[in-house]
């Protein structure tokens, strides 16, 4: 079978061609000696679309009895080699892609580009193996042109493989969980991988340099044209570049510098992007290519008086640190997914995310610029060949790894700093045993070779020397442009008296510890904190039946959790805030030596008679009255001044009645906003609630519509965990079914799911034709709900 692959981006004629190859593979689980091998026979592989995460699909894996303690029961929160990827078994698949080249691709220098192959991978073309990478989380590309056949069918084969258990500490996924495309160039003049670099000086200045290779024998042009936000030419500029004697690939200014008359500046609340497009032009004026890239026009600013300033202006960073994988889709980066997500976080205040710990996809860095969202961009965990892969040393990636990452990264305005690994004081196998100090010399060398404009970091846990009696920073904390403290921001103040050059960041903090983690810091010199796994996530298991970690303020589903509303009292101080959460269990559970554990919470009325509870109202308020059925239980003061107590006002000895609880917040003695739970009547009917209007049929698009049963007044009933089956109709299929519940035995794919606090999601991908979808959810003894769609 062979498909003729035609290109879906032209940036001008005779220049530079990009063809998705994200549809039509074909699949097969596991391992075989002749998978690479054009003559073998695929017709019963199963043909699947990118990105795909292979390992979402395949059976939970419980705890063998040999991994459980005496008279333990399998479902007694028990650890096992796979629980901390996500209980899922390790292996090996099989991705073959047929593709016959256009004729108008004849003569042209064809690359392979590759986003990214989980964990590791090997590519093969025609049965030869023609490259892959150790490090699946950084992309690639291959040089085909000598290599590919024009009127015949050639076969790309892709070998991925998840690696043996202790080589992560998180669920990675497996397979092409990124985009796949192929790239087109003239063979005279192009522009290399990433090849623009953007740089900005004082809010007004841009320059922009390229690496181009010129194998014309002649001096070439370049023709700079510079887009505002709104889409009007800014500039236009270009310069001669002369031929090199030495060298066909250098690198070079593009034009001179350029002044900006009256930017637009890229901020958190106005995150302005400009686009910069190159053209490279032969001697007689005949374009050979032309590359773009996004920028912002902004300053960065980090010191210890005042942590960090945007463009002037002191700014806290306010945010999370999670694994890059997206609930029922897995490690699967759907642009989609990665949107919605960081949209709702932003609505909770979120202004920063730290990448921990690998380098997400290109498209987040993308969503980020566009949506303002601040990110510290992490290459690794420890620096070791257990921790990077497994197959190769990891003295023999970083060369590689930090110039695609950084090329990759270094034009976008969201990035504020690089951070170069985590925890390393962990394991003390790190190269030349020195705990990290002369491996981060080299590292970040390199990383000032391709940009000169950013701090680096590295996360340190423990923050000193050992975990017993060394008092002072390990010496790799002496040496890091940033000192980033995981979750001791308790030793800033008396590091930073010993050492007033140190300017902290708590690159992670506990959600159990949410809110005096946050307030006993000074907030005037410190440059935020990213909170630990504020979104729940698979992996990381603190013991079956969980299938991960389960301590976030959002469930695995995005469902937001009591804890979310704290976050967004803190996160946002001037939007009134108020919010009850009813203690359902007390959290003790310990991680790395921190307590991460969070009270078991949720927020409905539905109740048993008699119960006793306690309960906290967060909020931002100053003060807070409880009201049951109009009935005040007391007003009580937001105590301000004490950071363990701070938005977080607790209530004991609540007696449950049926009715209405009711939360009334006060600002200067006049209600400032309300939260109310109530008794709900039995769950009668379902109902479906879309998120996305403007639903693209481009084959990739998603739709993630969410299921919540209700009563006869429509509310939600969080008591309801019945089963939900669906029936899809259209040009739509379904890419994961999910719900909240982190201990579920369900597995995220298929037709069917149970409900969990009344609610589950359903994510549909859209075909590329664009029409109608009709989504049709039933579930026993409910009134069926049917939602019809379309996409454009």
């Amino acid at each position: 079978m062979a498909w003729v692959v035609l290109s879906t981006t032209v940036f001008a004629q005779q220049g530079r061609t990009i063809s998705s190859l994200n549809f039509g593979w074909l699949f097969y689980a596991g391992n075989m000696p002749e998978g690479a091998l054009p003559t073998l026979d695929d017709s019963g592989w199963r043909r699947i679309n990118l990105p795909h995460d292979f390992q979402i699909e395949q059976p939970w894996v419980a705890p063998d009895p040999s991994e459980r303690p005496d008279n333990t029961d399998v479902a007694a929160n028990v650890k096992s080699r796979l629980s901390g990827r996500g209980f899922k078994e390790m292996g090996k698949a099989w991705y073959r892609y047929h593709l016959m080249p256009a004729d108008s691709l004849k003569g042209r220098r064809l690359l392979l580009d590759f986003g990214g192959i989980l964990y590791v991978g090997d590519v093969y073309l025609n049965g030869e193996h023609v490259g892959g990478t150790d490090y699946g989380y950084v992309g690639f590309e291959i040089d085909v042109t000598e290599r590919m056949r024009f009127d015949q069918d050639n076969v790309i084969a892709v070998l991925a493989d998840t690696r043996e258990p202790n080589n992560s500490r998180w669920y990675t996924g497996g397979g092409l969980f990124r985009d796949v495309k192929l790239v087109a160039t003239s063979k005279d003049l192009y522009f290399e991988r990433h090849p623009l670099y953007i740089a900005t000086r004082d809010n007004h200045f841009v320059n922009i340099s390229g690496e181009i290779t010129n194998r014309t024998g002649k001096a070439v042009r370049s023709c700079v044209k510079i887009y505002a936000p709104n889409g009007g030419i800014v500039c236009q500029d270009g310069t001669t570049i002369n031929r090199h004697r030495m060298a066909r690939t250098v690198e070079v200014p593009l034009c001179g510098e350029v002044t900006i008359a009256d930017p637009q500046l890229w901020d958190t609340e106005h995150p302005n992007l400009y686009t910069a497009v190159v053209t490279l032009l032969r001697e007689d004026g005949t374009v050979a290519d032309v590359a773009s890239a996004r920028f912002g026009i902004r300053t960065i600013e980090i010191a210890p008086s005042f942590g960090l300033k945007l463009n002037g202006k002191k700014i806290l960073l306010k945010g999370y640190a999670n694994h890059h994988t997206l609930g029922a889709l897995g490690a699967a980066a759907y642009p989609r997914a990665i949107e919605k997500q960081i949209l709702q976080m932003k609505q909770f205040g979120v202004n920063h995310i730290r990448t921990s710990h690998n380098p997400y996809s290109r498209e987040f860095i993308e969503i980020c610029d566009e949506n303002g969202i601040l990110v510290v961009d992490e290459l690794y965990d420890k620096w070791t060949r257990q921790h990077t892969g497994g197959r190769n040393p990891f003295e023999h990636l970083w060369q590689r790894d930090i110039p695609e990452w950084i090329k990759r990264d270094r034009n976008s305005p969201s990035v504020v700093f690089w951070s170069l690994g985590n925890e390393l004081q962990q394991d003390p196998n790190q190269p030349f045993n020195d705990f990290g100090v002369t491996m981060y010399k080299l590292q970040k060398t390199l990383i000032q070779r391709y940009d000169s404009t950013r701090l680096v970091t590295v996360a340190m846990h423990p923050r000193y020397r050992n975990w017993e009696t060394d008092s002072l920073p390990a010496d790799l904390a002496m040496l890091t442009d940033i000192q980033s403290y995981n979750y001791r921001y308790m030793y800033f103040p008396g590091d930073g008296r010993r050492f007033p050059w140190m300017t902290f960041y708590q690159s992670e903090a506990t959600v159990a510890g949410m809110g005096p983690n946050f307030f006993e810091m000074d907030l005037d010199k410190v440059i935020g904190c990213a909170y630990w796994g504020a979104i729940d996530y698979l992996g990381e298991s603190q013991g079956w039946p969980a299938k991960g970690w389960g301590q976030g303020c959002f469930d695995i589903s995005l469902e937001p959790k009591p804890k979310a509303y704290l976050m967004k009292s803190i996160f946002k101080p001037d939007e009134p805030v108020v919010h009850i959460g009813i203690i359902d269990k007390k959290g003790d559970q310990m991680w790395n030596g921190v307590q991460t554990g969070s009270d078991g919470m949720s927020d409905h009325w539905n109740r048993c008679e008699g119960s006793i509870l306690s309960l906290f109202t967060f909020t931002n308020a100053e003060e807070v009255e409880l009201r049951l059925n109009g009935r005040s239980l007391g007003r009580k003061q937001n105590i301000i001044a004490d950071p363990k107590q701070r938005n977080q006002i607790r209530w004991d000895s609540i007696a449950y009645e049926p009715g209405r609880l009711e939360a009334v917040a006060y600002i200067g003695g006049k209600v400032a906003c309300r939260h109310q739970i109530e008794t709900t009547g039995e769950a009668k009917r379902l109902n479906a609630e879309a998120d996305n209007d403007e639903w693209y049929a481009d084959g990739i698009d998603l739709q993630h519509v969410r299921i919540v049963a209700t009563d006869q007044k429509g509310r939600r009933v969080p008591t309801c965990s019945g089963q939900v089956i669906f029936s899809l109709e259209g040009n739509a299929r379904i890419v994961g079914v999910i719900n909240g519940d982190i201990t579920s035995d369900e597995l995220p794919v298929g037709d069917t799911h149970f409900l969990y606090n009344g609610t589950c999601t359903v994510i549909l991908r859209a075909t590329q034709t664009s029409g109608p979808v009709i989504l049709t959810a039933s579930s026993p003894g409910l009134k069926n709900v049917k939602l019809k769609l379309s996409t454009k």
